[in-house]
């Protein structure tokens, strides 16, 4: 709704009649069924919490430029199309995008119909014998890549598995310093109850009486330079453990919980920013913004 205000400038004899009209903006409801800040004063991104046409003018007021990594590795190209399709129709509409496709297939990515100002980046990378050490490897190739290319071409990264389908609006609401993504399977879960990694001699490792929020790996992101953070934390952590022939419980995912225990995310998604249908519908999901993609682990994973 817009409001006027109406005034009368005197030059001399001359009067001026001058009307004034200004958007009054409509402000999000303050839900009370969920959390919506964390203890150290980070949002919590739930619908109904953010007005998305103040926040889509002032990034695009800045020229934002999002970067959305994902690894299409050995039969997992298979998941792209899906992916990058659903990601057309809900992910950061109306802002410039650019998609990295890391692959050891590249002859095997199809070609897409983007919108404007939007690109698509393919990638070529080794691929490994084992599917933990590609998504552990993809840490090393993240941080990496941030230095060599993501730091000159794009503001934010956000860091993506392949295996997952846009089924609702993901726009810069999201976007902070750095971001994680709660994981559906434990928003209302105990501590104890995380799956943290629990081997004191472990990079990954996190006591049972400390631990925030158990964080999804499949979705995290923030400005580039921060994201080199993560990334590189992850990585170096992944290789002192294998060092001492050990691997956390949940692989990358292990590591990036125990970042972020210590160093805080300045933005958490709700689980309807990563949601799996095993979970069923619960009431506080009123919208299920990202799905897993129902697959057959062992054949997928397979050579």
């Amino acid at each position: 709704a817009y409001s006027k205000k109406k005034w009368t400038l005197q030059y001399g004899a001359i009067s001026i009649r001058v009307t004034f009209m200004s958007l009054n903006p409509k402000f999000p409801c303050l839900r009370t069924d969920v959390m919506m800040v964390t203890p150290w004063l980070a949002p919590i991104v739930w619908d109904g919490s953010f007005n998305i046409d103040i926040l889509n003018a002032q990034f695009h007021q800045r020229g934002v430029r999002i970067g959305l990594t994902v690894f299409a590795i050995k039969k997992y190209t298979v998941f792209l199309k899906i992916f990058i399709e659903t990601a057309e129709k809900y992910f950061m509409v109306g802002h410039k995008v650019c998609y990295y496709v890391f692959t050891d297939r590249p002859q095997d990515i199809p070609s897409f119909s983007l919108g404007e100002g939007r690109t698509l980046n393919v990638i070529e990378v080794t691929s490994y014998k084992r599917w933990q050490d590609v998504t552990m490897r993809r840490m090393q190739i993240i941080s990496e890549n941030c230095l060599k290319r993501f730091i000159y071409e794009v503001d934010y990264l956000v860091c993506s598995d392949v295996d997952m389908m846009f089924a609702g609006h993901h726009g810069v609401e999201m976007l902070s310093d750095v971001f994680a993504a709660i994981h559906p399977g434990f928003f209302q879960a105990s501590r104890k109850q995380f799956t943290h990694e629990r081997r004191p001699e472990s990079q990954g490792y996190i006591p049972e009486d400390e631990g925030d929020y158990y964080y999804t790996g499949c979705y995290f992101g923030g400005k580039v330079e921060e994201v080199y953070k993560v990334a590189n934390f992850c990585h170096h952590a992944m290789m002192a453990d294998k060092a001492k022939n050990m691997e956390a419980l949940w692989h990358d995912e292990s590591y990036l919980n125990r970042y972020f225990l210590y160093y805080k995310p300045t933005k958490l998604l709700s689980p309807e920013y990563v949601w799996n249908n095993y979970y069923g519908s619960p009431v506080y999901v009123k919208i299920k913004r990202f799905l897993h993609v129902d697959k057959d682990f062992e054949k997928i994973r397979s050579n």
